[in-house]
């Protein structure tokens, strides 16, 4: 048995199930459903790479080379704790 990601037209995961291939195969709309090797509903497709991308966390983050977001400013070093402040756009401490 594996994770199956069942995909809208966009490509974005819908639904996930627990299967066997030949139930998938057996579907009539197995062209739906991709094995799911991370990530969950939410998540977009990427064919090309064969790979899931998690939903953008904030708006003004964008997707970097390697299909991870990144904030606009990095990530301050260790030690504060932080946490993004979409309307500040900046990191904050705790």
């Amino acid at each position: 048995m594996s994770d199956f990601a069942q995909l809208n037209n966009q490509n974005i995961v819908i639904n996930v199930i627990v299967a066997d291939q030949e139930f998938i195969d057996s579907l009539p709309n197995s062209n739906e459903y991709v094995l799911l090797t991370n990530g969950g509903i939410g998540w977009t497709y990427d064919i090309a790479d064969n790979m899931f991308i998690a939903p953008q966390p904030y708006p003004s983050w964008t997707l970097d080379d390697n299909n991870i977001w990144q904030p606009p400013t990095p990530m301050p070093p260790p030690p504060p704790i932080t946490y993004w402040d979409e309307q500040l756009q900046e990191w904050v401490a705790f």
